[in-house]
């Protein structure tokens, strides 16, 4: 474990990683879910936030065919096997895009844009993708 993953008294230290674009046409989801993945390997406490169109990262029954990718979104089933179990999607951002709790395809917990900034400030860390 890095020096940079421990505080000075060697505790485990808090991310959040907020995920904030549509998970294709760019490599940001992607790469973000691979470091979270990373980061739980060296066992940090990770927490994973979606936003504005990071919501749709976690919608059910996504086609990439046309799109020519894979469709990595199974891939987020399986972060609770890596102990990553804090999932967060901001309300407002989920409303706006029509979605609701059973269009996503794991248990998260919903906030609302105030408690997710509640939630960012608690954090040692937070990265954006």
């Amino acid at each position: 474990m890095t020096d940079e993953m421990m505080d000075e008294e060697g505790v485990i230290k808090k991310f959040m990683f907020v995920n904030r674009k549509a998970p294709y046409g760019t490599i940001y989801a992607l790469e973000g879910l691979e470091v979270v993945l990373i980061s739980a390997a060296f066992e940090q406490d990770v927490s994973l936030a979606f936003v504005d169109d990071g919501v749709y990262e976690l919608k059910k029954t996504q086609d990439t065919k046309a799109l020519g990718q894979k469709n990595f979104s199974p891939t987020y089933r399986a972060l609770e096997g890596y102990d990553i179990e804090k999932l967060y999607v901001e309300r407002e951002s989920m409303e706006m895009r029509g979605l609701t709790e059973d269009d996503l395809l794991v248990d998260v917990q919903v906030v609302s844009s105030a408690e997710m900034a509640d939630l960012m400030a608690e954090q040692d860390v937070v990265i954006s993708f």
